[in-house]
């Protein structure tokens, strides 16, 4: 008797088919199942508004869980960075596989790097957080550029550069080496430059609570795919986006990395910023405590540094974001 497919849930972009195809084979070899693709539209794939204006929270998940939640699909693969940091009861996050490059990239006409771009260079990003950084570091360094909000997928992004309507534009590491395409990278931008949104580059493998068996089992062969310091890093970073009482689309950015010594990883930083998008105010900070080892302090460590940046003003520079 052959098993029923499990059915993944996925956005249609070429990215997260990418994403989706990746976890079907890892799913595929730890359930022995065979897994199919269920491609879902979501609202953030066919508005054409700038993400910071249809509220950017959830607008790529929606759809996603309630397919999961109807029962038209078994899992679902999010982008975690897309994810509302409220978690329904209804739907588990039963894997957090190994994080890809959090970093953002720069990919610039004439194999150009960011502090090579000429006077008044146009960079383009839909990120606030991004453009906020850009900008902070460029007054910072007697850069001159200017950064324009665009959206669309990798290939529209690119083709802005390729038609010469942009010098640069700003995109995820883990997005491109996904797909293929890390080869048009110009420039990595170090996190001491920019850092990162919260889970960028981890992705979220969701599916239902459940109280029936088949559920409980499928939680349980997800969960294989499970990196424990990867989810650790993102519980994190996600509680300071939460405790700063910020949606995806505003100007925060945080990345929770691994301090080693040798082979042996020793300690955790969590360092966040949230500023201006013309760069003028920023905060930003950091912290370093022992590795979490549980859910709840991988909470307490965000939230902690959340306090610290919100004494020193954070609040109020976070004027963009969606009520």
């Amino acid at each position: 008797m052959t098993q029923q497919p499990l059915r993944l849930g996925t956005r249609r972009s070429k990215l997260a088919l990418a994403q989706s195809g990746q976890v079907a084979q890892a799913v595929r070899q730890v359930t022995g199942r065979p897994v199919e693709l269920v491609e879902i539209t979501t609202y953030g794939d066919v508005s054409r508004e700038a993400l910071a204006q249809i509220g950017g929270t959830g607008v790529f998940v929606t759809a996603l869980r309630d397919a999961l939640l109807k029962g038209e699909v078994d899992f679902a693969v999010h982008s975690l960075k897309d994810l509302p940091t409220a978690q329904p009861e209804e739907l588990v996050l039963a894997a957090v596989p190994v994080r890809e490059d959090p970093r953002d990239v720069i990919v610039a006409r004439d194999a150009l790097k960011f502090t090579d771009l000429p006077r008044g260079a146009r960079i383009g990003t839909g990120s606030p957080r991004r453009m906020a950084q850009l900008n902070a570091y460029a007054r910072g360094h007697g850069l001159d550029i200017e950064t324009v909000p665009i959206r669309g997928n990798v290939d529209t992004r690119i083709r802005y550069v390729h038609d010469g309507e942009l010098d640069a534009v700003v995109l995820a590491a883990a997005g491109l080496n996904r797909i293929g395409r890390s080869d048009e990278v110009t420039d990595f931008l170090s996190v001491d430059t920019v850092l990162p949104a919260p889970g960028q580059g981890a992705l979220a493998i969701e599916c239902r609570a459940g109280h029936t068996a088949q559920d409980a089992a499928l939680i349980a062969a997800l969960g294989e795919l499970d990196d424990p310091f990867t989810r650790v890093a993102v519980t994190a970073e996600r509680s300071l986006l939460a405790a700063l009482e910020a949606g995806c689309s505003a100007p925060v950015g945080a990345l929770a990395d691994l301090l080693a010594d040798g082979q042996i990883v020793k300690e955790m930083r969590l360092r966040g910023v949230v500023g201006t998008t013309d760069g003028s105010r920023m905060v930003q900070l950091s912290t370093t405590g022992p590795v979490p080892e549980t859910h709840d302090q991988a909470l307490a460590l965000g939230r902690e540094l959340a306090t610290e940046m919100l004494a020193q003003g954070a609040a109020g520079l976070m004027g963009e974001r969606a009520h």
